[in-house]
Formats: structure tokens, sequence, C-alpha cells
């Protein structure tokens, strides 16, 4: 007997079952239903084990080789760091330790005064990649997911560069679900602590486009599957401070909250 296709247009990502981790697909709002592959992957098969999402940990939804990010993406934001727009993107990266799932706490270094919150829609890469042209993009993206690029603001200001203050362990939460759909121009992006709305943005208040910097990250390096371009931040960034919980919402897309200790 064939096992069932996994049903299209559901979010999908990465869950503990009983100690074992499993891809997945989420289905009516509370089945999760065990992949064979990552839900990216146009031969990923339903297993046949569909478990209540109350029944497993949602993980972190990729376990990229590397996580792209791009600095200064909303004009606002340059405006509020008192930093000149570039005429290309700044890239940096994130390094896969720094990766942690929904609910993971966020821990601040203690060799840092201030680490900020920043709300970011995070592309997902779907297929290996080099040099793709903006129109063609879309054929690479897997989906998109939420992410946190928090940031150690003193020491990014005392090294001058962002190595450093952007790849502390737990530094990038994503998930918690990838959806294959991209979010519309008017979708928010949204920080609130503790239950109060601190930053706020709209997707299409980007400079770049998601597109237009995966096309751009592409004629650098290489894109492997599963790997994440962070898009920026919107203004309104901030501190956490141990004790709150950080949520990141995009409209369309899903709600990421972490503790910070």
């Amino acid at each position: 007997m064939s096992r069932p296709e996994a049903t299209s247009g559901a979010p999908f990502g990465r869950v503990l079952v009983a100690g074992t981790v499993s891809h997945a697909r989420l289905v009516d709002g509370d089945d999760v239903r065990l992949l064979d592959r990552p839900g990216w992957d146009p031969a990923a098969r339903e297993t046949g084990t569909v478990v209540a999402l109350d029944d497993v940990r949602v993980l972190a939804p990729v376990e990229p080789t590397k996580v792209v990010a791009v600095g200064l993406n909303y004009r606002a934001h340059a405006a509020e760091l008192a930093m000149d727009v570039q005429a290309e993107p700044i890239l940096f990266l994130k390094p896969p330790s720094a990766v942690i799932g929904p609910g993971e706490t966020i821990v601040r270094p203690v060799r840092a005064a201030q680490a900020d919150y920043e709300a970011e829609l995070a592309l997902v890469v779907g297929r290996r990649c080099r040099a793709v042209r903006p129109d063609s993009a879309a054929a690479c993206v897997a989906g998109y997911t939420c992410g946190n690029d928090v940031t150690a603001r003193d020491l990014q200001k005392l090294d001058g560069q962002w190595t450093r203050a952007k790849s502390f362990d737990t530094f990038c939460p994503l998930g918690p679900w990838i959806v294959p759909d991209a979010p519309p121009a008017t979708a928010s992006v949204s920080v609130a602590v503790d239950g109060e709305l601190v930053q706020t943005g709209r997707v299409g208040d980007m400079i770049v486009s998601p597109h237009e910097l995966l096309a751009f990250v592409s004629d650098v390096m290489t894109l492997e599957s599963g790997d994440v371009v962070m898009t920026g931040t919107p203004p309104g960034v901030g501190p956490l401070a141990g004790g709150q919980t950080v949520v990141v919402e995009i409209e369309g897309v899903g709600r990421l909250a972490n503790p910070v200790a």
C-alpha cells in the first residue's frame, strides 16, 4: 500500500516526537503529520503517522548550513541607528549554532550589556542554487518563517563590525513553521515583549525585496537546501532582559515566542 501524499500548501517543519526528530506538516491547525523527508522536497510523503500538536515539541524548522542576514534593509531602522543606507545590501552571517526553535531560551551573554530583539521575515532555501536571477528566485524558495536576529548592540558598536554581536549561541530563533506562500507587502512584522507591542513594520517597507536578496546573496555564495536568508528588521528595535518573553509575529507566517534568560 502506497503512503499518502503530503498535503500541499500546509505549513511544515521539524518536531520532536517521543524522543525522535521528524519532518512534519501541520494540518488543520492541530494535526501533525510526519513526513519521510523535508517538507519542501517534491518527493516528500506522509509516513502515515498523525500526532496531536500538543503531543510534540516544535523545533526550529530547519538546520541550515548558514544563515545569511542583511543589515539596514528598512530605511527607518537605518535612521534609528544613525546609519546610512548603502547602495548595495550589507551581508553578514550568523552561525548555525545560533539557531534555536520556538519556546527555547535566548541567553544573554554576560559580556554583553545590551541584547536587542530584531523581528525579521526569514526566507528558507529549497534547493541548491548559485547566481540566481531575481525573476527566477521563487523557484529556489522553500517558504518563509519568522526570525529574530538577536544582537549584542554594545558589542556591535564596540567592534565596528557585526560578527561577534550577531553570533552568540541562541541569537537566531526561527520558526515555528515554514509557510510555502510569500506574505503580501501589507503583512505586518512585529515584536511584543511581555505582551507589549514594541516593534512594527510591513514586508513592503523593505528596500530590497526577499527575492532580490536571494539573487544578490546567491551571486556571492552557493546556497544549500535549508539555508536561511534573513531580510532585515523594521524600526523599533530595543533591549531584552532576563525573565521577559519576546514574540515575533509576521502576518500570514506565524508567531515565534522565546523566553529570555
